[in-house]
């Protein structure tokens, strides 16, 4: 089974072959994908990182907290969107596009 890893803290130059040449010494990556601003293109500084649930653990317990291009990097089991908690809406207002 496949799981999914969340890396966030990333520099905004890292590229997926970046975060994936980072992950490969622990298991096979399915995939990669760096997550862009929708409306600049820009890059978020987090993504995501797909492996066999076997080699992720081990991924994670490493990589976490390790050092790219001076930053130091979030990783942790990505959690669904439902499972994140609150909702937003009690903080912000509703988005409007003009």
């Amino acid at each position: 089974m496949v799981k999914t890893i969340y890396v966030g803290n990333l520099p905004f130059s890292s590229t997926s072959n970046d975060v994936g040449d980072m992950f490969a010494p622990y298991g096979t990556v399915h995939s990669v994908n760096l997550i862009n601003d929708r409306e600049t293109g820009r890059p978020r500084g987090f993504g995501f990182v797909e492996m066999d649930d076997e080699h992720a653990l081990s991924a994670i317990e490493a990589l976490n907290g390790t050092d790219l291009g001076g930053r130091s990097l979030r990783i942790n089991e990505a959690r669904g969107r439902e499972d994140r908690g609150g909702d937003r809406g009690d903080r912000r207002p509703p988005r409007r596009d003009f």
